[in-house]
């Protein structure tokens, strides 16, 4: 895939929805595999209509892209999106030793809701 150039008001719009560390720490997970909503919540210790923002909000900046199962939802990072070089870029730079990223894993439970 080639290197798209973005606007300044493009980037600065995408460094906006990925200010918030919750939906960074979601972008990085999502780079691995795909989650569902579900596994945020326990994993982020927070609840579903707060994990249904976050995610909604890296959807509609077209970060995400949601694949349905039957009622579940699932998450997995968006490479086909003109911001996906921007989003890798940033994402290495987020170790993968980060303290809060290895809690998230370690909370990690497999999917059990499809």
């Amino acid at each position: 895939m080639g290197f798209k150039s973005l606007s300044s008001e493009e980037i600065a719009t995408c460094m906006k929805v990925i200010s918030d560390p919750t939906r960074l720490l979601m972008l990085k997970l999502v780079s691995k595999k795909k989650y569902c909503v579900c596994q945020f919540v326990d994993m982020f210790n927070a609840s579903q209509p707060s994990i249904s923002q976050h995610l909604k909000k890296l959807k509609e900046a077209g970060l995400v892209v949601e694949t349905r199962k039957g009622q579940w939802r699932f998450y997995s990072l968006n490479q086909s999106s003109p911001k996906a070089d921007l989003i890798q870029g940033v994402l290495k730079q987020l170790s993968d030793q980060d303290e809060r990223y290895r809690s998230l894993i370690e909370k990690e439970s497999p999917v059990d809701c499809g």
